[in-house]
């Protein structure tokens, strides 16, 4: 079958400051497997989590500048950190162009899963610095009571692909307690539970889908956990739809900003997939 010509070929991009993202372009491909997508990974600048707000605007409307060059017909903001700084001005550079971010649909996740309305929010310190996730989520519904806490060194941990085992177990455990209560050895883990905990746990940064089973350990067996590189990918469906033939598998084209080889590595470990070095471009921005 030959491929769609005009407006229907054009690919989706999708932007985050490493391979993180790559956890959203897994879910993009799951929802809308015969789409094309560009990939741009800026890790001559990683990570977005600890820079300034302005810096942050600045390296965003670069790596959408880059991804607007070549054509795409949507911007998918993959990165928690550059949602809550810049997509305002990303919206506001390319008004014709969609742009979406991984808050505004996690948020609505969150607020629609928790019945006792106390969800608890985990991302970095740049992310939670901000208070993004607690405005998205209280506007939807001012009552509500929101946690955040920042988990900087699940970023590493991810990165260096110690996803489960003692020390992601042990990590998540001081992460989490503070918020859920020692589970302990108790089944479920009801009896070390304070009352008034969190129902709801966002996971607000794209690093942190591949801790979820190690997080998921720590918590009460009853807290829903929102998974933002899931929402976002719904997001996307609702707005764009399939626009090729979802049984013809779509392509990715593959930029970084700095180490191709190293962006092939780890991005494995997020795309849940071997990718070949070589096919990866190193762009200048």
């Amino acid at each position: 079958m030959s491929k769609p010509v005009g407006p229907r070929a054009r690919p989706i991009g999708v932007f985050d400051s490493g391979v993180g993202g790559l956890t959203v372009l897994r879910a993009l491909r799951g929802a809308l497997p015969g789409e094309d997508f560009i990939y741009l990974g800026d890790t001559a600048r990683l990570p977005y989590g600890t820079k300034s707000a302005g810096t942050v605007v600045r390296y965003s409307l670069q790596c959408a500048a880059a991804l607007a060059a070549r054509d795409i017909r949507c911007l998918v903001v993959a990165c928690n950190t550059a949602s809550a700084s810049a997509l305002a001005a990303l919206r506001g550079a390319y008004p014709n162009l969609p742009v979406i971010g991984v808050i505004e649909p996690g948020a609505e996740a969150a607020v629609a899963a928790s019945a006792r309305q106390h969800i608890a929010v985990i991302a970095t310190e740049g992310t939670i610095a901000g208070g993004a996730y607690e405005e998205a989520i209280r506007r939807r519904n001012p009552q509500i009571q929101v946690e955040a806490r920042a988990c900087p060194l699940f970023v590493a941990l991810a990165e260096e692909g110690w996803t489960d085992g003692p020390i992601a177990a042990a990590i998540a455990k001081r992460y989490l307690e503070p918020l859920f209560g020692d589970q302990g050895d108790d089944a479920g883990g009801a009896a070390a539970r304070p009352i008034g905990t969190p129902d709801t746990l966002v996971l607000g940064c794209t690093h942190f889908p591949t801790l979820k089973a190690a997080i998921q350990a720590v918590l009460p067996p009853s807290v829903i956990v929102v998974d933002s590189a899931a929402t976002i990918a719904a997001a996307v469906f609702r707005q764009l739809g399939p626009l090729r033939p979802q049984s013809t598998p779509g392509q990715i084209r593959w930029l970084a900003t700095d180490g191709a080889a190293r962006f092939a590595r780890v991005g494995s470990i997020f795309l849940g997939e071997a990718l070949d070095p070589a096919a990866v471009e190193i762009v200048d921005l």
